[in-house]
């Protein structure tokens, strides 16, 4: 099986995600896409990140009901910080017939050069890649299997639902309804 891996740290997971994953899914010859989960990503501060287990609940909560979108908390049982070539690692050995290639946007494959092991992404894994503003002009990875996209992108942030929520307004139509309900709920990003 063909699997797109989207690595984020969904905190928390919107419209713009999953917009994202489902272009990806619908104009590419993969069979799945896997939201991977990231408890602490090593680029940037933990700070102010919701529980990980409260956020992957609401990532299954967003997905629910879609066959070729899922949820994986396999970098909550590696090192931390999560680094994307141990989880690739890992999942290439645990499902030795997947063929697994990792989703990013353009601003994250600039970066690509400050990845632990990039070198090894790069030579072992395609990268779809979806074309931000700003961020049009892709570096040159020798060796790198790269496929542009141009998905519809929403110019909205996990930072900007989170400061909604800080401030008592409202995230709807950001995220979706059963994301939005639970968050009020639980009193997340208070």
């Amino acid at each position: 099986m063909k699997v797109g891996l989207y690595f984020g740290s969904f905190n928390p997971i919107h419209h713009g995600h999953l917009i994202i994953a489902n272009y990806v899914l619908q104009n590419t010859d993969l069979e799945q896409v896997w939201f991977v989960l990231s408890p602490q990503n090593p680029l940037k501060p933990s700070a102010g990140l919701l529980n990980e287990y409260h956020r992957l609940f609401l990532l299954q909560a967003s997905i629910e009901g879609e066959p070729g979108l899922r949820a994986s908390d396999i970098e909550f049982k590696l090192p931390r910080p999560s680094y994307t070539i141990d989880a690739l690692t890992y999942l290439t050995e645990k499902y030795p017939s997947h063929e697994f290639s990792v989703i990013m946007g353009s601003d994250s494959f600039e970066n690509l050069s400050r990845w632990k092991n990039y070198q090894q992404i790069i030579r072992n894994y395609p990268l779809f890649v979806y074309l931000r503003a700003g961020h049009e002009q892709l570096p040159d990875y020798p060796g790198a299997q790269v496929t542009r996209l141009r998905a519809p992108l929403l110019q909205i942030s996990a930072t900007h639902i989170r400061n909604n929520v800080k401030e008592g307004k409202s995230i709807r139509y950001l995220v979706p309804e059963k994301v939005k309900e639970e968050i009020e709920r639980n009193h997340y990003y208070k």
